[in-house]
């Protein structure tokens, strides 16, 4: 070896990098961070270097400015940023706790804290100085941390923290907690030590689910407890703390939920309630105008018999909440009702009853109609709280539907839930397969009527859309989402010139004002074309005559916004044979929505809305579209030649 080469070995704490030719190119990295955060550390509490000192609770504190300023932009602000603190020695820190800040110093100086040790209320504390001091990390890991660890028990201390820090991921979680364990959580002492302001965010809350007696009670409990109480010169006097607005409290406590007989015992003989608030409860009830309390659990089928929810009223009750979506047919699989006149007075007592196991706060129902054929149906759905007064949340029965239902309406409480079938495109009867009510997130445009406004596109199985007419070598190719893999003999749909048409179901009426669609155009051929649309395949409407026009490749139609169910395509020319060919269609116009993503929507309720389908009225044979379809790939033979 020369004597310029050297032997390169790597030490402890070091590891070769290697090349991605897997040869080592002698680059190394020292990683001592540990040893560094230890040693830092041990300057923690030590007056050794120190160069000022802190003052909490009268507890002097040795502590190192420069290691403070790094850590924290509060401290490099109050040591380094010109204030008067900065030429001082000796700076007082006021409402803060010894022990908490000692751990909170414990963090600054080494980047580590266990709570192993430490009581709930300290790690509250050194919550709160992270949050005062700019400790972002230390704030989020302590905020996971109290996730870990609620209980019912302490969800009242967090929550105050949550909510006073603005820590709104741990507030949403601790909110959400209480919620669902309200019952529970009112019978805990540590309820009593809820700040005011915490009590009135929780107990106004529609969500905030407990008997409103027990409610009561709680809430009067915690003012005796927030209340002090003298004792002067035998006599009996009490001196209510001035922090505490009783007739705000009491103002989120709802009488009207209240049975009569406690309103007039419990209620009455607590002497903190007037004549005049009870009487006002009472015609509150007797109007209806309360405003209930429900069980609130987001993205969650309440429809379950595991949740206490049962089938009142319906033929073959135990189908509907099974949960089996696959397995039915025409004897089995689903839950029904015989179909009355609209006019008939029985017609909106019957129908399919379900009761969830409690009040439940709910806006999006999912059901699915039986789909084994192309029968359609028509139906509405009416909720309640308490089978006295019902509220429809959605009316298709001029509409038809078909398969899955997807149906969004504006939150509310409720416990009974009626589905009644007006018609049937083949008999006389009203089948559901399976059921699902919750109260979801996401949000859907509708209009006044309830019917969805989509903006995305609706012609797609998943969302039950069918193609009842048109000749193609695969069933759904024209609503399949495939605009590229077409050619002579696959990929489209087609109908005979002066025969027929192309037509598209969609699973439920949408408010729809465009549609797209992309016409064959493998070589230089134009057609001509027509579409109409109908909810019920009976009262046709023109949205697009290109009957005198040369058309090809892409066609963007817009219209005045309208329900729709059906659309029909009716080719009237082609200037190379006598077929139509149509390969992809969608509604509304996806290129439209793209191009003007980002502007305010014009409409604002909530519900999502199913999907309407079905061909023909009873006594009408439709099966010769889908034989024509199977003979025609049997054939293979070239239909666009």
């Amino acid at each position: 070896m020369s004597s310029n080469s050297h032997s390169v070995l790597p030490s402890a704490g070091m590891s070769p990098c290697t090349s991605s030719t897997g040869t080592s190119n002698h680059s190394y990295e020292i990683e001592h961070v540990q040893f560094l955060s230890e040693m830092i550390g041990t300057l923690c509490l030590n007056d050794e270097f120190s160069d000022m000192v802190l003052v909490v609770q009268n507890e002097k504190i040795p502590v190192h400015k420069v290691i403070l300023a790094a850590r924290s932009e509060y401290f490099r602000a109050l040591l380094y940023g010109g204030l008067s603190e900065s030429t001082q020695n000796e700076i007082e820190l006021h409402d803060t706790n010894i022990v908490s800040f000692k751990c909170l110093l414990k963090y600054i100086y080494s980047g580590k804290l266990s709570f192993r040790n430490l009581k709930e209320d300290v790690i509250l504390d050194v919550l709160g100085l992270s949050h005062k001091y700019g400790f972002q990390d230390l704030e989020n890991s302590i905020s996971d941390y109290l996730r870990i660890i609620l209980t019912v028990h302490n969800a009242c201390s967090i929550f105050d923290c949550a909510y006073y820090y603005d820590l709104k991921l741990l507030k949403k979680i601790v909110v959400s907690f209480i919620d669902y364990n309200a019952k529970q959580i009112i019978n805990q002492t540590s309820f009593y030590n809820i700040s005011q302001t915490g009590l009135i965010q929780l107990i106004q809350r529609d969500s905030f689910f407990a008997p409103e007696i027990d409610i009561f009670r709680a809430v009067m409990d915690w003012i005796k407890a927030n209340t002090t109480e003298l004792d002067a010169s035998g006599g009996d006097v009490s001196f209510r703390t001035t922090s505490i607005n009783t007739d705000e409290i009491l103002s989120y406590v709802r009488l009207p939920l209240i049975s009569l007989e406690e309103l007039l015992t419990t209620v009455r003989s607590s002497g903190i309630i007037s004549a005049d608030m009870i009487l006002d409860a009472i015609e509150q009830q007797t109007n209806d105008k309360v405003q209930h309390r429900g069980y609130l659990k987001t993205e969650e089928n309440l429809a379950t018999s595991k949740l206490g929810t049962v089938v009142l009223q319906g033929e073959m009750k135990n189908a509907l909440l099974n949960g089996d979506t696959n397995n039915y047919d025409m004897e089995n699989g689903y839950t029904r009702h015989t179909i009355t006149e609209p006019t008939s007075p029985v017609c909106c007592d019957s129908g399919i009853l379900i009761k969830l196991g409690s009040a439940a706060i709910v806006n999006h129902i999912k059901l699915l109609l039986w789909d084994k054929d192309l029968r359609s149906y028509s139906y509405f759905i009416e909720v309640s709280i308490d089978q006295k007064k019902w509220t429809r949340v959605i009316d298709y029965t001029r509409f038809y539907c078909r398969s899955w239902q997807f149906i969004y309406f504006p939150t509310q409480v409720v416990q009974y839930i009626r589905v009644v079938g007006t018609n049937n495109t083949v008999n006389k009867v009203f089948h559901i397969v399976s059921f699902e009510i919750m109260f979801t997130t996401q949000t859907v445009e509708l209009s006044q009527d309830g019917i969805i406004i989509p903006k995305h596109n609706v012609a797609t199985r998943d969302l039950s859309a069918k193609v009842v007419e048109g000749v193609s070598r695969s069933l759904s190719s024209l609503i399949d989402g495939n605009i590229s893999k077409y050619d002579w003999d696959s990929g489209y749909t087609c109908h005979q010139l002066g025969s027929g048409s192309i037509l598209v179901q969609l699973g439920q009426p949408y408010m729809l004002d465009s549609m797209r669609l992309l016409l064959w155009d493998c070589d230089d051929r134009s057609y001509s074309y027509m579409v109409e649309v109908s909810v019920n395949l009976w009262d046709w409407e023109p949205v697009a005559d290109h009957t005198r026009d040369l058309c090809r490749s892409w066609q963007s139609i817009s219209f005045t916004r309208r329900p729709v169910v059906f659309i029909r395509i009716i080719g009237t020319h082609n200037t190379m044979n006598e077929v139509f060919h149509c390969v992809h269609f969608e509604c509304p116009n996806q290129a439209v929505i793209m191009s003007t993503k980002g502007t305010t929507a014009a409409s604002s309720s909530t519900a999502v809305v199913s999907e309407s389908s079905q061909r023909l009225e009873a006594g009408v044979d439709t099966s010769y579209e889908l034989r024509e379809i199977e003979e025609e790939e049997e054939r293979g033979e070239e239909v666009l030649e």
